[in-house]
């Protein structure tokens, strides 16, 4: 295999070069959302020939003289009957500045608990407000959700500006109180912008009819937000995915750990430890597209071969040495619960963390999340659909957990039913952006039935 020999400088050039933003957009139902997602498409001129036919027909048969954008994202019947988002709409679109991956994400309360799908990888939230109506309870939620997830941007695009005059009064109320509610949260930028989605002020082109607003477009904004990170600046996490061993004539000894960096930089000679065994050794090398390297970064998908033949598996976490994350049995989070059926203390359910999937049980409910207020609700022994809460679950076996305050990929994990592989309970590790105290776990508990830890 050749060799190719990376530099620091090398890294941070490659990553400057990739300029690729996910967001998400959010908002109460019928504040606009999939009307500007189809606005930002259409003005872009990202939506194909057939695609804008197909919208303008089903916008005739509805008796609209003019194409209704929001199809271009609703593409669901029961979306298109009701004239509302159900599920997560992801969309590709690019401009000559920057690529860009969007979910559209429901609005209505009962789906709430799919935003926390469609933000949690997202690097900015669009989160819209019907300006007749202000910030209700349902836009509070997706704040308080954008800022669970750590969403470190967050446009307020206050839209139907054109259905109250375009007054520069209702907007700054608006975005007044609604930037001291995040701000209260924790939400470390907030960018708001007056908007029409159906008239496309300040969506793609500036608006002729607030010449008071000097601020960028929706678009501007999403081409310029700062989102590249120099790589090197977290810890290195590598979940294993999977062992290669060919054991041919060819490769006789080869033993690699193929996975993709979760975090950080990792380079051959680097001194690091196998997690949860606590292990130690030395990267020998790094294969990646048929050729060995001597630096590899986040996010790529690497095979790592280390100096010692040690015991490593799918579900192990290979990190620094020096920079190791803790390892834990009893892991205290805030969750966000998407199943409809509730989770309730002592339940038995799966824990999955990147690769790895454990045994596990909850310990305690201390706290559910009132978002009127923000104020912590003690012990309310379940969670039910779309609630948020604090949870202290005891696992089987160890985990290499970090906060996911550090690390939204390593200190994220999913609680599944063991009885049918449903998605329970979406959690995040550590404290939230309101601080809630639990206690210590108990002492495990006794089952006869395998789950005793």
């Amino acid at each position: 295999m050749s060799t190719t020999n990376t530099t620091r400088a090398d890294l941070t050039v490659d990553a400057g070069t990739t300029s690729l933003l996910r967001f998400a957009t959010a908002g109460s139902v019928d504040d606009g959302k999939s009307t500007l997602v189809g606005r930002l498409l259409h003005d872009s001129k990202s939506v194909l020939a057939d695609q804008l036919e197909a919208v303008e027909h089903a916008s005739r048969k509805r008796g609209q003289e003019a194409p209704d954008l929001a199809l271009l994202t609703d593409g669901l019947r029961a979306e298109r009957e009701q004239g509302i988002t159900i599920d997560v709409a992801y969309r590709y679109f690019a401009t000559p500045r920057r690529r860009f991956i969007l979910a559209d994400t429901p609005g209505h309360v009962q789906y709430t608990r799919n935003m926390v799908t469609g933000a949690s990888t997202a690097e900015l939230a669009v989160v819209l407000v019907d300006a007749r109506n202000g910030v209700v309870e349902q836009t509070r939620r997706h704040a308080a959700v954008a800022a669970l997830l750590r969403v470190p941007h967050v446009v307020l695009a206050v839209n139907k500006m054109d259905l109250v005059d375009y007054q520069e009064s209702v907007f700054a109320a608006i975005a007044e109180e609604f930037t001291a509610y995040a701000g209260s949260l924790g939400v470390p930028e907030i960018t708001a912008i007056p908007i029409s989605a159906l008239a496309g002020d300040n969506v793609v082109s500036p608006s002729a009819h607030m010449d008071w607003y000097g601020g960028p477009t929706v678009l501007e904004h999403l081409e310029t937000v700062p989102v590249v990170a120099d790589p090197s600046d977290d810890p290195a996490r590598f979940p294993v995915q999977y062992v290669i061993r060919p054991q041919t004539a060819e490769h006789p000894d080869y033993r690699g750990y193929a996975g993709q960096i979760a975090s950080g930089v990792l380079r051959v000679g680097d001194a690091v430890t196998v997690l949860p065994s606590g292990r130690t050794s030395t990267v020998e090398g790094i294969d990646t597209l048929g050729q060995s390297v001597d630096v590899a970064w986040a996010p790529q998908s690497v095979t790592l071969r280390l100096a010692d033949d040690i015991d490593v598996s799918r579900g192990d976490l290979i990190a620094p040495a020096a920079a190791a994350p803790s390892v834990t049995q009893d892991v205290e989070a805030t969750v966000c619960h998407v199943a409809d059926r509730p989770l309730a203390v002592g339940q038995r359910v799966l824990l999955k963390h990147t690769t790895r999937t454990v045994k596990a049980i909850v310990k305690e409910i201390p706290s559910r999340l009132t978002l009127d207020d923000l104020s912590q609700h003690p012990a309310p022994g379940e969670l039910v659909a779309n609630d948020i809460g604090r949870i202290v679950v005891r696992t089987a076996a160890p985990l290499a957990l970090d906060a996911y305050a550090d690390s939204r990929r390593t200190g994220s994990f999913l609680l599944i039913d063991p009885s049918d592989g449903t998605t329970l309970t979406a959690g995040m590790a550590g404290t939230a952006f309101a601080e809630a105290t639990a206690d210590p776990a108990p002492e495990g508990a006794t089952d006869d039935e395998g789950w005793d830890f």
